[in-house]
């Protein structure tokens, strides 16, 4: 039995709990969509046109070094949200998403959600807010991985210094 896209927008954790009619609007801009295993999500460069909510799976988040090629910089897994990039002009992927297995999502049309948020003050500022919440935590856990990737008080310039002990 297949579950309406509207059941799989209200039960995803970024919009669970939206207030009176949102639910149906934002699921106006959805549809269920099925990766396999190392399929693009998104490429960077591309023009960012999705909003990816992960259903199940796991989405590798990556960037491409020189002499290095592709770098995991962050995981996401099923409750997470893909792809901000559609918020900001030029509108443009910032990175590579990859399906680390199979990944199950609802693709958000970022035109849609972008018109439904001007056209309704109170479901744009529920949008940002749970979307702005979310980037917060992306970037405190970014944070984290710096801090665990270079160490504490090892000298380099930059860093801080208060808690050296010598």
């Amino acid at each position: 039995m297949t579950t309406p896209v509207a059941q799989l927008v209200a039960s995803h954790p970024l919009l669970e709990g939206l207030p009176g009619d949102a639910v149906a609007q934002v699921a106006g801009c959805a549809r269920n969509v099925a990766f396999a295993p190392g399929e693009l999500l998104l490429g960077e460069g591309d023009p960012a046109d999705t909003l990816f909510l992960v259903r199940r799976g796991l989405v590798a988040i990556e960037i491409h070094a020189p002499n290095r090629g592709s770098i995991v910089v962050e995981t996401v897994s099923a409750g997470g949200v893909v792809g901000w990039s559609w918020l900001f002009p030029p509108y443009h992927w910032q990175f590579d998403a990859r399906a680390v297995g199979p990944v199950g999502a609802i693709a958000m049309d970022a035109a849609c959600l972008r018109a439904k948020a001007d056209a309704d003050d109170a479901l744009g500022h529920q949008l940002m807010a749970r979307l702005a919440a979310v980037l917060l935590e992306r970037l405190q856990a970014t944070r984290i991985r710096l801090l665990d990737l270079y160490g504490t008080n090892s000298g380099h310039p930059g860093e801080d210094q208060r808690a050296r002990v010598d």
